[in-house]
């Protein structure tokens, strides 16, 4: 016997329910419908905002961006390198960096009592011996660093600190982690020619990463960066200290060579580079492996929106060090480093090697420095020879008008190898 009561309650639950569904989709299609009119209302087009402007009579900026700008076009680096210097005005201002330097990086200047290097292996490998080492850079730290000695090494000899780049590690440096292109497999590729090598992990990759290894991902450089930011310090502060110990240990040990220490950069790793070789008069020579420019004129240009109506950034948050732009550029840096031997292999504006070639001259050394461009952009006449760049710029478009060819990022061991013999040769 059916039960009839019941049923009808199912029916008008169901009609109840499908009234219910249908007024909600009809709500749901009005909202569609003005979403998409409001759309239709603001369709925004980044080329007509690719530069930043105003439409105030004063020249003044609402947006805070614009505000930003307007304060970083104005900024002139105090530090810049002046071409009308004689040599005792160069020396005075390679001071001025050097001292401009220290007091951006905050490297700590209370006694470090930590506990000596200690070595946790060493293995013998096909031509070189394989040191593994950590040291205790700070309270609270602990970061390793490897040695590659070759064969053979009876006296004091050479010896390269090689600073890996953005994703790579200390062990794709020393080849014990497979690598895409071997000539990024610096480390090794100095220990066959002869060279001790020493391989650093960059802060918060490698060995100094978090959980990034053991998720498979990416290295994570900005939650460091941020927190250290915070504190005062930056990202290329703390990674460039970390390298400073790994250098003072280089000099203490008998089979290296004190006054013939290289570093070696690519990539990200020639700022640490850079910050050692202004910070530390000592060092001999300088392998700078990454294509040269002005940061400060790169955040000026790059301007161009995309869709979404953002602008690009010119550089992550590791690559940020308060006041740096107050001070110099990476091109009056490099030029800080005259009268030491240095080597530029992946180009940029012939505007920025000049400025470098005509601190070398100054100095009475114009031999010490070779600049190279990207095979792209080895012909003069395939550079783009403008002293100046426009606003507006996508990232790509920045790229192509400074000589870069990204493809062709990786380390010049055919370049770099001839010119230590070199500059190493007795």
């Amino acid at each position: 016997m059916a039960d009839w009561p019941g049923l009808l309650l199912l029916i008008l639950c169901i009609k109840t329910i499908i009234h219910m569904t249908i007024k909600k989709l009809a709500a749901v299609g009005i909202c569609m419908m003005q979403a998409a009119l409001v759309f239709s209302q603001t369709t925004f087009n980044p080329n007509e905002h690719r530069t930043v402007t105003t439409n105030r009579t004063d020249g003044r900026f609402m947006s805070t961006y614009g505000a930003a700008q307007y304060m970083l076009k104005h900024t002139k680096p105090v530090c810049a390198f002046d071409p009308t210097f004689n040599k005792k005005q160069l020396a005075a201002w390679q001071k001025r960096v050097r001292t401009a330097m220290n007091e951006i990086m905050c490297h700590p200047t209370t006694p470090n009592k930590q506990p000596q290097p200690k070595r946790l292996s060493s293995e013998q490998k096909d031509g070189y011996r394989l040191e593994k080492w950590e040291f205790y850079p700070l309270e609270g730290c602990v970061a390793t660093f490897a040695v590659l000695i070759p064969d053979g090494i009876k006296q004091p000899s050479p010896a390269v600190l090689c600073i890996p780049g953005s994703g790579m590690t200390m062990d794709h440096l020393t080849g014990e982690r497979p690598i895409g292109n071997k000539r990024n497999a610096m480390a090794l590729n100095m220990a066959r020619q002869g060279y001790i090598a020493v391989a650093v992990d960059n802060a918060c990759a490698g060995d100094a990463a978090d959980l990034e290894q053991l998720a498979g991902t990416g290295y994570d450089y900005d939650t460091s960066s941020r927190l250290l930011l915070e504190m005062g310090w930056s990202w290329l502060g703390y990674t460039s200290y970390l390298d400073k110990q790994v250098l003072e240990w280089m000099k203490q040990q008998k089979m290296i060579r004190r006054d013939r220490i290289v570093l070696s950069g690519f990539s990200l790793g020639t700022e640490p580079l850079m910050v050692l070789g202004v910070m530390d008069p000592s060092i001999y020579a300088f392998v700078y492996n990454d294509f040269l420019c002005q940061t400060q004129e790169r955040a000026i240009v790059m301007t161009a929106p995309d869709k979404r109506g953002r602008r690009p950034f010119p550089n992550s948050i590791r690559h940020l060090i308060p006041r740096f732009w107050h001070y110099f550029n990476f091109p009056d840096i490099v030029a800080s480093l005259a009268p030491r031997p240095v080597i530029l292999t992946e180009g940029g504006l012939d505007r920025d090697f000049q400025l470098i070639h005509r601190a070398y001259e100054i100095s009475g050394h114009p031999e010490n420095v070779e600049t190279h461009h990207y095979p792209k952009f080895a012909s003069p006449d395939k550079r783009n020879p403008n002293t100046t760049l426009p606003e507006g710029l996508t990232r790509d478009e920045y790229f192509n008008l400074v000589n870069v060819d990204p493809p062709s990022h990786y380390f010049k061991t055919d370049l770099v190898m001839p010119w230590l013999e070199r500059i190493l040769k007795e």
